[in-house]
């Protein structure tokens, strides 16, 4: 009875933990604070109270869930911003997405190596890590919000395209830590593979799904957003296991099926959307249960993470988007609001633990750096979402 016993109490803790998430969402609206940031700061500060939770979950574990979760995010994202409306923001999106990437992770890497005085590669890599926007805050914050024009549009699809050239860039370094032959060839080629086998996968999946999910009967109307899930990770698996970018996969497929005509389209809505939201609950959580592995017990490192943040949210990502949406037809308003609204979340933490994995020196130092960092963007930035879209928008 001792096994029984012991797991009712892990169900009661997790499934009340749960229950409080579920309700502090409420109260998170009402101040306009991202539900991610509760999460992350609550199961945060247990862990660094409680030292029984410091090593319930592995710094490995916390990235697998956090891989999960994202598919499933990416997956429901994808599907909200459709081909339709990919098509109408392409271009701002592959160059926030891309060129974008690389240069914040430029300017954040030479600001923590001058201002900082970090050495370069615990500069690159904090930059590498950093540098993308992500999906899970930016689909959560922006998915329930009406924003006028394409602003919506392109931050989301910057969220789902920049995972790619953020673990080309971070392989690569990680390489150039850990070995003596690592060059920054590696990052160009790891790019390069990764962007052409998930979108050629993503693109086979989505039209395969779709011809699936049209053609055959299945037994019940609800095993259709199972299928559509399954797939999911079986697009992930597949462009992982061939060296591209499972992320890229799952978000081109959600986009192919988005403004397709599927069957029990209503039921495979209903499916994923509560699904993304406890995704989101689960990868959060676990993510501030892991601050065992990073240095937040010194405060040179809370100083070191929030004068990054500021770099990044005033100077580094200004910079770099006033460029690159001068070529699209976007109002003064929109752009301002892309250049603040491009918040950092799971991604750059799961980027840290890569970091950690690796045994890189200063990865406890890295990994808190990030952390402060994503903490900085979710809450800062994240409460004043629908204000600045009020301000520079309209209306939300």
């Amino acid at each position: 009875m001792t096994e029984l016993s012991d797991f009712s109490a892990i169900v009661l803790l997790v499934s009340g933990g749960l229950v409080l998430a579920v309700l502090s969402m409420r109260a998170a609206d009402r101040i306009s604070l991202p539900s991610s940031a509760i999460f992350l700061l609550a199961t945060g500060l247990l862990a660094a109270s409680i030292d029984a939770l410091a090593d319930v979950v592995s710094i490995k574990v916390v990235e697998r869930i956090g891989v999960a979760a994202l598919i499933v995010i990416l997956l429901e994202g994808g599907m909200h911003v459709g081909l339709g409306r990919f098509r109408r923001s392409a271009g701002p999106i592959v160059a926030l997405g891309i060129v974008g990437t690389f240069a914040t992770a430029s300017i954040v890497t030479l600001s923590a190596h001058y201002l900082l005085g970090l050495s370069w590669i615990t500069s690159g890599l904090i930059g590498a890590a950093i540098a993308p926007t992500d999906p899970a805050v930016t689909f959560s914050v922006l998915g329930d919000r009406k924003i006028r024009g394409r602003s919506g549009t392109i931050l989301e699809g910057e969220a789902g395209v920049n995972d790619p050239v953020a673990i080309a860039l971070m392989i690569g370094l990680i390489e150039l830590a850990t070995t003596d032959d690592g060059n920054f060839g590696i990052v160009a080629k790891e790019f390069a593979v990764e962007m052409a086998v998930g979108l050629a996968v993503g693109i086979a999946g989505g039209l395969l799904l779709l011809r699936t999910l049209r053609r055959i009967q299945l037994t019940s109307s609800t095993l259709h957003p199972i299928l559509l899930l399954g797939s999911a990770g079986i697009a992930y698996g597949v462009a992982g296991v061939a060296h591209g970018s499972g992320f890229l996969a799952v978000f081109v497929a959600g986009i192919l099926l988005g403004d397709a005509e599927l069957p029990r389209q209503e039921e495979i809505g209903a499916f994923l959307a509560p699904l993304a939201e406890i995704a989101e609950i689960g990868l959060f959580a676990a993510l501030g249960l892991s601050v065992g592995y990073s240095a937040l017990d010194d405060p040179t490192v809370w100083g070191q993470g929030i004068v990054l943040a500021v770099v990044l949210a005033f100077v580094a990502r200004p910079l770099v988007v006033a460029p690159l949406l001068i070529p699209a037809s976007l109002e003064r308003g929109e752009r301002m609001f892309i250049s603040w609204a491009g918040l950092k979340g799971a991604v750059p933490i799961l980027l840290g633990a890569l970091v950690v994995l690796a045994g890189v020196d200063a990865a406890d130092q890295i990994y808190g750096i990030v952390f402060v960092v994503v903490l900085f963007s979710i809450v800062v930035q994240g409460v004043s979402i629908p204000r600045a879209a009020d301000r520079l928008l309209g209306r939300t």
